[in-house]
């Protein structure tokens, strides 16, 4: 579970952007986003206890790249969600939470799915992780146990920066409230960006 919550709760620009979709959306949808980067997380810490060894040398030459993929599907989501919040608010329809929704509960599980697949580092920490902890190789019941433990941690985590998210945009329901925190959150989730390749 700690190997779960060391990968999970460094907020980077993927739980910027799950919180600022979660202020924006239903807690379905909120929960449904969060539970795609846990089932990333997870997926990873799978791979990494099956083929961990073979695949850290493997992923090393595309860590650049997929690095520079990433920073530009953030830079994308941050800008369309800052023009969408400020065409909402110059037509004045941010009347209602559910007006807000931005996709559907499934579409929010693929994307912020297929956004923390973008960071092949998470296999290589879980890969180093099972590789360097004992130094045997691990049996079916522990990898079994780490995998678990591993999702589990993500998701309590992103489920908890969800809730908060959408605990905020119920706060924030005024037009000049929810403008503020889209373009603030797409101002974060681009600074996190950055960061990545800086």
């Amino acid at each position: 579970m700690l190997a779960g919550y060391g990968i999970a709760v460094p907020v980077g620009a993927v739980g910027t952007y799950l919180v600022g979709l979660s202020a924006r959306s239903s807690l379905r949808v909120a929960a449904a986003a969060a539970l795609g980067v846990a089932s990333a997380d997870g997926a990873y810490a799978l791979v990494a206890v099956v083929a961990g060894s073979a695949l850290a040398p493997v992923l090393a030459p595309i860590v650049e790249p997929l690095r520079w993929v990433s920073v530009a599907v953030l830079i994308g989501l941050a800008a369309v969600a800052a023009v969408s919040g400020v065409r909402r608010y110059r037509a004045g329809r941010l009347t209602g939470l559910q007006q807000e929704a931005p996709m559907r509960a499934r579409t929010a599980y693929a994307g912020m799915l297929g956004m923390t697949l973008l960071n092949p580092m998470t296999v290589i920490y879980f890969a180093a992780l099972v590789l360097g902890g004992t130094g045997d190789d691990p049996g079916v019941v522990e990898r079994i146990v780490f995998v678990t433990a591993a999702f589990l941690a993500s998701a309590s985590w992103q489920l908890l920066l969800a809730g908060g998210g959408v605990l905020l945009g119920r706060l924030l329901t005024g037009q000049v409230g929810r403008l503020v925190t889209v373009l603030a959150s797409s101002v974060v989730i681009v600074v996190l960006a950055v960061r990545m390749v800086a």
